[in-house]
């Protein structure tokens, strides 16, 4: 889903192309206020010739879904601000040479995604990572690398905070569940007592205990999954302050040190 954030009242071969072939952006659209209703046509014209608030604009058109791209691959919030950032200003300075016939969302992710890939590869060279087999692991006597190998897991702080969260969702959505596919859910899949078991318990035929307790998982499944489906749309979240600093940062710097255009 496209959303907009309103506004407040590396390396030169990983550039798009330069090729003076491109077609032309058009010139058209060159005056007047910029709205939300305002053409991506004549915002790309306008900043492509040094127009601060139409950039501006093409920014909190796309703040989201670059931040979300740079994030994906960087995984740090701070360290995907500063990549789009330094992505946006190559973006502004090439934008000249955009092709009027792309899809300026496409072309923003693919100048963002090698950003971010450039300062990854950088950050693993000069950390030095390297990847250890496991029969060497196994063998080594290291005792941080055995303490690795060794380590609970399920123990670790984050993930039994997630477990607890898990578990708060299920309990919900059990609740929710009919009273009749709740109690033969809660005695055949949470006691795992056997169908025999539970229909004995509540009097009822086994094919009914079957039956009910399908429909109570498939019940129970659509309901997860659609709250699943809400979590992953907010998933990093992306509010009016990152916006705001991510503009702000861009044109701070664009001030600073002017873009050579074209």
């Amino acid at each position: 889903m496209k959303t907009t954030c309103a506004a407040k009242s590396s390396t030169a071969t990983d550039l798009p192309s330069t090729d003076k072939t491109l077609h032309a952006v058009p010139t058209a659209h060159t005056s007047g206020p910029i709205t939300t209703a305002t053409p991506e046509a004549a915002l790309i014209a306008r900043a492509a010739q040094g127009e601060e608030a139409a950039f501006e604009a093409i920014m909190r058109r796309h703040n989201r879904l670059l931040f979300r791209t740079a994030r994906a691959i960087l995984k740090s919030d701070e360290e995907a601000e500063d990549a789009l950032q330094d992505a946006y200003l190559r973006a502004w300075g090439a934008l000249a040479d955009f092709r009027a016939d792309a899809k300026l969302s496409t072309w923003l992710v693919r100048i963002v995604a090698n950003e971010a890939l450039g300062r990854l590869r950088r950050k693993n060279m000069l950390s030095g990572a390297n990847v250890i087999a496991l029969d060497a692991a196994m063998l080594s006597p290291d005792p941080h690398t055995q303490d690795a190998l060794t380590e609970d897991a399920e123990r670790s702080p984050e993930l039994s905070a997630m477990r607890t969260q898990l578990r708060q969702l299920i309990e919900a959505r059990i609740d929710l569940l009919p009273d009749t596919f709740r109690t033969v859910f809660m005695l055949r899949g949470v006691e795992e007592m056997s169908v025999e078991e539970v229909a004995q318990v509540l009097q009822i035929p086994e094919a009914t205990v079957r039956t009910r307790f399908f429909r109570a998982r498939s019940l129970l499944r659509e309901g997860l999954a659609s709250a699943i489906d809400v979590g992953v749309a907010d998933a990093f979240a992306f509010d009016g302050a990152r916006c705001d600093r991510i503009v702000a940062g861009v044109l701070a710097r664009q001030r600073a040190q002017p873009i050579l255009r074209g």
